[in-house]
Formats: C-alpha cells, structure tokens, sequence
C-alpha cells in the first residue's frame, strides 16, 4: 500500500483546508505543512496577523443559526417518525460548524486550542454521519422509534464514533504517544483517519441516500420527496467538488482570498436543510384527531 495514494492526505492539505490538515502539521497550523499550496491570506490585522476563511466562518454561524430553527420545528412534529433521531443529527451538524469557525476559519489562536476544535471537528463529522445513516434505518421501523432503547443504541454509538475517532486524531495532532507521528511528515499518510474521516462518512451518506430512496420508491410509493433527496444528494456532491477539485483554482483567482472550503460550507448548509425537509415531505405533523376525543 506504500506505493499508492490511499492514507495519503499531503494532497488534499496542498489544494483546500481541511480541519485534519492541522492536526498533520508539525506547528498545528495548515500553512505551516510539509505541503507547497495555494495558502490563504484572507484580512490582514495587527502583529503581522490575518484573519482567513471569513466567509467560511459567517456561513457556520448562519448555520447553527439555521439547525436551531430546524431543532424547533422538529420538536412540533410530534407524530413524526424518527423526530429525535432528526434532532440527533441537526446537534451533530451544529457541533460540526461551531468547531469549523475554529478549525477551518483561520484564526489567529493558539495551536493547541485549534488542535482541539480540529480533533472534534473530525469526530463529529464521522459521528454525524453515522447519525445520518441510522434516520435512514429509522424509517423502515425495525424497532419503535424515540423509545429510551432506540435512542440509547443511536447515542452510545455516536458516542462511540465521536470518543474513538476523537482520540485518534487528539493523538495525532498533541502526539500523546508518538503513534502517528510519522503522519506529519512526508505524504501524510494516516490510514486509521482516512478511513474513519472520509471513507466510512462517505459510506454512510451512500447508503442514507439509497435506504431513503428505497423507502419513498417502493414502501411509500411517493415521488414528489424524492425532489428534495435528490437536490440534497446534489448540493453535497458541488460543495465536495468545490472543495476537493475545484479549490486551488479558486484560490490562486481571488489573490489567497478565498478557497474551496467556502463553498463547501455553503453547499452543505443547503444540503442539510434540503434532507430536513426531506424528512418532513415524508413525515406527520401530528397525530390524527380523534373526533371523539379533540382534547386528548
């Protein structure tokens, strides 16, 4: 495996930001990797300093801003199937974008402080998926969803994916033990991280996206929600573009202004709101009335 490219993530840190690019970067800062890249410049301040990836970290804000309203409006669905697991997922996205403003906005803080934000960042992204790929299960009701059994098996989980990834990359980025230490020279490679960060998250949106299509198509026999899944499925796939292929090209064109990471929040913010109301379309608001008891 030497000889190939899988685990390497020298690449990805050379073209776009990544918040696991600090956590491979000997000073605990993207721009100080063993990568040559496009490195952002963003606004200049006092002491030599600078302010990168502004509009990266306004969009988290309208982010959280946005899964908060949507945390709400979940809570008045009360006869929605999988409304908690929703809620689950809407938690996991806000903690992605409140460590995003730390760990892809280019602060001038501490090394060990956007270490942290970045190791949770990191985790939170590969539990939030997992957290997306169980609302696709919820919907075939294997089990009864919102009990405290349903719920504790999502949240030990999650909790398992959010404390082991979590530890992997605190490791990586503070060098606890020395374990992946070599991951912060040369290709960058880390196999455990490139794995549980972008191989298995991927997987998870893969199979969220084909679970649901198989419930709406074949047990629901609607088409009209597809709309939205699709236009989800849509919008994440242009920002991962954006951010992925597209972002040294935008760098070098806006002067180290602005890069891919920009639109990649930008697109997955649409995202994440188009599966909500995804689930919505597809979903009641509450339970029918009773006729005889309106006032249960």
């Amino acid at each position: 495996m030497g000889s190939t490219k899988f685990g390497n993530f020298n690449e990805f840190c050379r073209d776009t930001t990544l918040p696991i690019c600090n956590l491979l970067s000997p000073t605990g800062d993207q721009s100080g990797g063993t990568w040559d890249g496009c490195e952002l410049r963003g606004i200049a301040l006092p002491g030599d300093q600078h302010l990168g990836n502004l509009g990266s970290i306004i969009i988290c804000g309208i982010a959280i801003a946005v899964s908060v309203l949507l945390l709400l409006r979940s809570e008045r669905k009360r006869a929605a199937v999988g409304r908690r697991e929703m809620q689950a997922f809407l938690l996991g996205y806000i903690l992605i974008s409140i460590c995003e403003i730390f760990s892809v906005g280019d602060f001038p803080l501490d090394s060990r402080v956007r270490l942290a934000f970045s190791a949770i960042h990191v985790s939170a992204i590969a539990a939030t998926t997992w957290i997306l790929f169980l609302n696709g299960i919820v919907g075939y009701q294997l089990m009864d969803d919102g009990t405290p059994f349903s719920l504790g098996l999502l949240v030990g989980s999650s909790l398992l994916f959010l404390i082991g990834v979590g530890y992997i990359a605190l490791d990586t980025g503070f060098t606890f033990t020395g374990y992946w230490e070599l991951s912060q020279g040369g290709l960058n490679r880390h196999i455990a991280l490139y794995v549980l960060y972008l191989l298995l998250p991927l997987l998870w949106i893969v199979l969220y996206f084909v679970l649901e299509t198989v419930l709406v198509l074949r047990v629901l026999g609607e088409t009209r929600p597809m709309m939205f899944l699709i236009a989800a499925a849509v919008t994440f796939a242009a920002g991962q573009v954006f951010n992925f292929v597209v972002s040294p090209y935008i760098c070098n064109g806006t002067s180290h202004a602005i890069d891919g990471a920009l639109f990649q929040t930008l697109f997955t913010l649409v995202s994440v709101v188009l599966v909500w109301l995804f689930w919505s379309s597809i979903t009641e608001d509450d339970w029918p009335m009773d006729p005889a008891n309106p006032y249960p």
